[in-house]
């Protein structure tokens, strides 16, 4: 029986299923009462990588990488919505909304991980993402995001100016995809196992109770 259970969930701030499927894992945490016997890691996974600065339209972009057409945009588009209200979670969705690039975003959760404020940052940058319709790959956006949890921007604007952090990242990033790694959420339990995949409360609640014993 094992005491605590590494979490570490590989997602991107701009992923809608990652919120989704965090917040059943949180409720799954929550009613299973092993709050203390978890330690959780967010790890970076980017969904465009080579995304320039300017970002593309996020329409355009799911149909170049899915071929989705509009009515297919527009429907997932109130499926995610829907989901995310069923989790407590609000999603603003708009016309001119782009897809960007989030590399800063990531080297800032690190830092944020370090001073034990990553979760809190990672929910605010979902928030700003998706609910509050900003830019989160405008650092003037994330250092007030990461002065909102109660960190130092200027810390932050030394971390992203200093490429070490930044290599940091994409070796990071690359080690999970070396891994098996190739979509997100993902899950990973003590670094043994891992589920990919916005999951339902239950599948959570079981995973983590065959991990901890609370079945026998």
């Amino acid at each position: 029986m094992s005491n605590k259970i590494q979490l570490d969930i590989i997602s991107d701030v701009v992923c809608p299923w990652c919120i989704i499927g965090y917040k059943n894992l949180k409720v799954a945490i929550d009613e299973l009462g092993v709050a203390e016997q978890i330690e959780l890691q967010w790890q970076p996974f980017e969904l465009n990588p080579n995304m320039p600065p300017e970002g593309q339209d996020l329409r355009e972009h799911v149909a170049e990488k899915y071929g989705s057409s509009l009515a297919e945009s527009n429907q997932a588009r109130i499926n995610i919505s829907e989901r995310g209200a069923e989790v407590g979670f609000t999603f603003n969705f708009f016309d001119t909304m782009k897809i960007v690039n989030t590399r800063d975003a990531h080297i800032l959760l690190e830092y944020a991980y370090e001073l034990g404020k990553q979760t809190e940052l990672k929910l605010r940058l979902f928030s700003a993402a998706f609910t509050e319709q900003k830019d989160v790959s405008k650092r003037e956006t994330l250092l007030n995001e990461v002065a909102e949890v109660g960190l130092d921007p200027q810390l932050a604007q030394f971390r992203l100016d200093d490429i070490s952090y930044r290599n940091k990242i994409v070796a990071q990033e690359a080690e999970w995809q070396r891994l098996g790694v190739s979509a997100v959420p993902t899950v990973v339990f003590n670094r043994t196992s891992a589920m990919s995949g916005a999951q339902s409360v239950g599948a959570y609640k079981q995973a983590l109770a065959e991990l901890l014993g609370l079945n026998k």
